[in-house]
């Protein structure tokens, strides 16, 4: 994107040090799953929440896990998936952020949920994980990626701390075709104000696995089923905020951005890719 910065995991801990604090805002319910949601069709009714729901739930299908095994949430945010992963598998879970209000809020919710013995939250830099190699059985980064100012470095990172045969899953906003100039500006706003990573596309990742010593299971475009109606619901959401957190937040440019339009942009695309690290 023309003059978009890349972010710096600091700036990344900030930012949702911020969101966190607008989930606690929004009440107990808003920090169980807070990314895009996936929806079967374009007639599936279900709320953002819902789908966000149903977004990880194809992450842990896509995962294979079972209980007593230990999975890396890389980019964990407010906890919700890693629960979720625990109290449907029996896995243990360690997740990571660059905020430390994420850190908090989602230890919290492992407390409340009943799984502090098996579900922490630490922070670290997905750039440079604390662990030694082969720790994890598996690891996958939710919608964390887009965040990085190099993918490549996080993916090895992640193949390093994963045992020969665990599998590495994530999700990713890519561009589909290049973005047209009448719909650049809510794009670029998009990227700058939510601290969004270089640019990517579905033809880069066969080669993004590859180069950190992983093997590509799949690489699926589901943006039909993700990018339109997430951003249509997430519009929707910010029109039913209050005024006191509409208040709260009229400074904050990512609070703005132009949801209507972005959910217009195709061009904009989220995929999903499921690896493993080859057997020695």
């Amino acid at each position: 994107m023309r003059g978009i910065k890349v972010p710096e995991p600091a700036d990344v801990g900030l930012f949702y040090d911020r969101f966190a604090q607008l989930a606690v805002d929004a009440g107990p319910d808003a920090n169980a799953n807070m990314h895009f949601g996936y929806w079967d069709s374009p007639d599936d009714d279900a709320t953002l929440r819902q789908a966000a729901v149903r977004m990880t739930d194809l992450m842990i299908s896509k995962a294979r896990v079972s209980a007593g095994e230990h999975l890396l949430d890389v980019g964990c945010g407010l906890g919700g998936p890693g629960v979720r992963l625990a109290q449907a598998t029996g896995v243990r879970v360690t997740g990571v952020t660059v905020s430390q209000e994420q850190v908090k809020l989602a230890n919290q919710l492992a407390a409340e949920s009943g799984l502090a013995e098996r579900v922490r939250f630490e922070c670290a830099d997905a750039m440079r994980l604390p662990y030694e190699a082969d720790s994890f059985d598996a690891a996958w980064a939710l919608e964390s990626i887009i965040h990085v100012p190099d993918r490549a470095r996080v993916l090895s990172e992640m193949a390093r701390v994963v045992r020969p045969g665990g599998r590495v899953l994530l999700t990713d906003i890519f561009e589909r075709a290049p973005i047209p100039e009448h719909k650049r500006e809510p794009v670029e706003a998009y990227y700058r104000e939510t601290l969004l990573g270089p640019t990517v596309t579905i033809d880069d990742y066969p080669g993004l696995i590859r180069n950190a010593g992983l093997m590509v299971d799949e690489i699926i475009d589901i943006s039909g089923n993700v990018m339109k109606r997430s951003m249509q619901e997430a519009a929707r959401h910010k029109e039913l905020v209050s005024a006191e957190i509409e208040a709260l937040h009229k400074d904050d440019p990512a609070f703005h951005l132009d949801l209507g339009a972005l959910s217009e942009v195709w061009e904009l695309g989220y995929l999903l890719v499921v690896a493993h690290r080859p057997e020695e």
